[in-house]
Parts: C-alpha cells; sequence; structure tokens
C-alpha cells in the first residue's frame, strides 16, 4: 500500500516561508512523478506545482510562480515544496499527489494522495 505523509505546514505571517515535505512509502518512488495541489476553504482543489521522476523539468501554477519550489530527492523518497513571499490567499490545506505516469496538471493523473497539512497565512 502507497502511502504519502506531508509535513511542514503551520502558521506564518505574510512575506515569510514554508517548506512543505512528502515521505512516500514505495520503493519505485523514482518512477512517477509528483504534484502538490491545494484546497482553500470553499474552493475547489486546484494544482500548485508538478515535477517529473528525475526531478529534471517542474511545472507550476501562474499564482505561485517565482514564490514556490518544488524538488524531490529520491534517494529519500521525499518530494518537496519550498514557499516563499507567502500571502494570505495561499492559506489552504495543501495535499501531496504521487504516480504520476507524466507530469501533469490534473489531479486524475495521480492515483495516490497525501491526507494534507495546512498552511495558514496570516495578514
Amino acid at each position: 500500500q502507497v502511502q504519502l505523509v506531508e509535513s511542514g505546514g503551520g502558521l506564518v505571517q505574510a512575506g515569510g516561508s514554508l517548506s512543505l515535505s512528502c515521505a512516500v512509502s514505495v520503493r519505485t518512488f523514482s518512477m512517477y512523478g509528483m504534484g502538490w495541489f491545494r484546497q482553500a476553504p470553499g474552493k475547489e482543489r486546484e494544482f500548485v506545482a508538478a515535477v517529473t521522476r528525475s526531478g529534471g523539468t517542474m511545472r507550476y501554477a501562474d499564482s505561485v510562480k517565482g514564490r514556490f519550489t518544488i524538488s524531490r530527492d529520491n534517494t529519500k523518497n521525499t518530494v518537496y515544496l519550498q514557499m516563499n513571499s507567502l500571502k494570505p490567499e495561499d492559506t489552504a490545506v495543501y495535499y501531496c499527489a504521487g504516480g504520476a505516469v507524466m507530469i501533469t496538471t490534473r489531479q486524475s493523473g495521480y492515483p495516490y494522495w497525501g491526507q494534507g497539512t495546512q498552511v495558514t497565512v496570516s495578514s
């Protein structure tokens, strides 16, 4: 059974930074693309960032481009999301997603999901 466990969420002031981690319990971690999504209160879950299995190609939502960085360490079966210059509108539950055959922004492309971690940005 594949498990994705996010960590690193919390409360931060606007302009601050947070780093999220997602540990994945699967031997074939390096074979699949990974992504981050988020869901704000009263809104649908949306794409944030994605990375290819090698870590060589990343894709970002326009709303986070230049502020967020996705990366992965295949030796640790972990994917990261570094979030800088945070804004109140970044407040959401952030979900790690995995198992993508190719890099994708679509939720349907990821068969495995974590439970989510809350990120709250105060103004």
